[in-house]
């Protein structure tokens, strides 16, 4: 959604979950969304299951961040079998778009003390791009969260020597959103509930507070052995401030010592909410249970943040027209 706001036209998208590719559907009836593992479908072909040859302006994609397995020094796409990246720089083989973006956990930069991403950067100029990467933090475009991601960019080497100049990232918006900027009148939705213990802990903590607000027994019967661990760990017993971006949406929104407690009420943010702190419009239907709802949203770039590394590609692509 985040690249068709920046206008890009959506070929295809493969999508494993039976939900979330029923959201898609009912949102998108005209995309071509492909249900099936991206295990089988780079093994078979992509092509395929697109309207014609033509060339693709960008690829884009999450896959998850495993550990490889290293055969000796090579780190090629040999190395790398076995993992949803191998599927992806697969299917980047085959299509050989202009550009491609992916998007990954902040921890993948210091994953395995920097190797899984050296050697992911290795098969993606073995493939025949020019690689940058930069972690953007989601709160400086329009998005009322703080959620780190690295995005990595690629450039098809002709296309590079073409333009003549290395992609610019999205410069951060001046202004920064925080809660109550977008979390009015948001329409009902389902949410889920704290057990009484939890509502039992959480009622002493206050709007932008964490568990050092909590009487001393009920931390250390809360915290059990986290208790003595030292360090920051603010995101225990967690209550946000409506003068505040949001923390990292998660796909379970009421699972131990992740909290994100809503500022007044004794519950966690619902799923509209957590839509709204996603920055998905209010038309966009989620299906599937309470559960896979959170999950989808969870699960999701912001659209903001998608939307501002959009714009920035279709901008560098727009300079090979002149």
């Amino acid at each position: 959604m985040g690249l068709e706001k920046a206008g890009f036209k959506t070929e295809a998208i493969v999508e494993i979950n039976k939900w979330a590719v029923k959201t898609l559907k009912t949102n998108r009836p005209k995309w071509n969304v492909i249900e099936g593992d991206i295990q089988k479908i780079s093994q078979e072909g992509i092509r395929k299951y697109l309207q014609d040859n033509r060339e693709i302006d960008l690829l884009s994609g999450g896959y998850p961040c495993q550990s490889f397995s290293y055969a000796g020094n090579r780190q090629g796409m040999e190395d790398i079998r076995g993992t949803l990246f191998y599927d992806f720089a697969k299917i980047l083989e085959e299509l050989k778009p202009k550009m491609f973006f992916a998007e990954n956990v902040k921890g993948l930069v210091s994953h395995d003390k920097g190797q899984t991403l050296k050697t992911m950067i290795k098969v993606f100029e073995e493939v025949g791009y020019v690689v940058q990467y930069k972690v953007l933090n989601s709160v400086d475009y329009s998005v009322a969260q703080k959620r780190q991601r690295i995005i990595i960019i690629g450039i098809r080497k002709d296309i590079r020597e073409q333009v003549g100049e290395d992609f610019t990232f999205p410069k951060p918006h001046d202004k920064k959103l925080v809660l109550k900027d977008i979390l009015q009148d948001v329409p009902p939705s389902p949410c889920a509930v704290y057990n009484d213990k939890k509502k039992a802990v959480l009622k002493y903590v206050k709007a932008g507070g964490c568990w050092r607000d909590l009487p001393d027994d009920v931390a250390r019967d809360y915290m059990k052995s986290t208790y003595f661990m030292g360090g920051g760990r603010t995101g225990i017993a967690r209550r946000l401030s409506w003068d505040e971006a949001g923390l990292t949406v998660l796909c379970t929104p009421a699972q131990k010592q992740t909290e994100r407690c809503h500022p007044d009420e004794l519950r966690p943010f619902s799923v509209r909410e957590n839509a709204r702190i996603q920055s998905f419009p209010d038309e966009w239907v989620f299906e599937g249970s309470m559960a896979e709802q959170y999950k989808q949203i969870g699960n999701a770039v912001p659209v903001n943040l998608a939307k501002e590394v959009g714009l920035a590609i279709k901008k560098y692509l727009d300079k090979l027209e002149k």
